[in-house]
């Protein structure tokens, strides 16, 4: 199984490898289903999805009647001022067919005048604390892609005690020297504060180049099972943190396969020559 470890100050004890549900954008509620039995089956209990994630939510919501108490449950929502951020909210409860969820997360805060709105007068955040005081959801966090959002989130945390992050990590992203450094530095602020630090993209190769795009996901995935082992494994070495995993239901019970065998990190050398093989290359530039 899986190793659990307490997500920050939730009191809630989730898989490191978290659902990313993503890969629901454009399936059928019978491969939804399918995928249900693959959570299940390697104990994951934190689904992780979003209001834009096509029909991600619908394809949740049959779940709930039976299993809502196995899994912690975190939607987003993109909206920026607080009107269109609270009915996006109701939404998602209707689409999920739940009266409360568990963390809503302001989804891709990174550009700073959609910072500035978000998190301003009349902005996404008084809808979700809204959201916090009536029930109906019980945590807040906030997410994001790109080299900047390392130091986006820290200037978040600084504005409100949001309960957890969302950003890109992997081995290509640690070689930006000037982005690592702003990752560890977000992660020893979360650290001292209790704040849970999620990763995206741990299983990504490169950017789709003229290769026939074969899977659900904007980037090119490792498929492999021993690249996504390395992959995997590396991310898992970092303590503390969680990986959201990959947007493909077909790649998914790889890595959590990888996730459950987990013990140790692949060596650097083990690494370049997972980088060198697999002509690996940065998704943000």
């Amino acid at each position: 199984m899986i190793e659990k470890i307490a997500f920050g100050n939730t009191g809630h004890f989730s898989t490191r490898t978290i659902f990313g549900a993503a890969a629901f954008g454009g399936v059928t509620q019978e491969e939804a289903d399918s995928t249900l039995e693959t959570l299940l089956e390697f104990g994951v209990n934190h689904i992780d999805t979003a209001a834009s994630y096509g029909a991600a939510e619908d394809r949740i919501g049959p779940w709930m009647a039976k299993h809502r108490g196995d899994f912690f449950l975190a939607t987003k929502t993109g909206e920026r001022t607080y009107q269109k951020a609270r009915d996006e909210i109701h939404r998602s409860l209707e689409r999920m067919q739940v009266d409360q969820i568990d963390l809503i997360q302001l989804h891709n805060l990174v550009d700073e005048n959609e910072w500035e709105t978000a998190m301003g007068s009349g902005g996404a955040l008084e809808a979700a604390i809204e959201a916090r005081e009536a029930g109906l959801v019980r945590f807040i966090g906030v997410t994001g892609h790109g080299l900047t959002v390392a130091r986006q989130h820290r200037k978040s945390l600084e504005r409100f005690a949001f309960d957890s992050v969302l950003l890109p990590w992997n081995y290509p992203m640690m070689q930006n020297a000037e982005y690592a450094a702003d990752f560890h530095a977000l992660c020893e602020i979360c650290r001292e504060r209790d704040v849970a630090i999620q990763t995206i993209k741990a299983v990504t190769r490169r950017p789709w180049g003229e290769e026939t795009k074969n899977r659900s996901t904007w980037y090119q995935p490792f498929e492999e099972q021993d690249a996504i082992d390395k992959a995997v494994h590396w991310l898992l070495s970092h303590p503390g943190l969680f990986l959201n995993t990959v947007g493909d239901i077909h790649v998914l019970p790889k890595v959590l396969d990888a996730a459950a065998r987990f013990e140790s990190a692949p060596s650097d050398e083990e690494m370049q020559e997972l980088v060198e093989a697999n002509e690996m290359a940065p998704l943000f530039v």
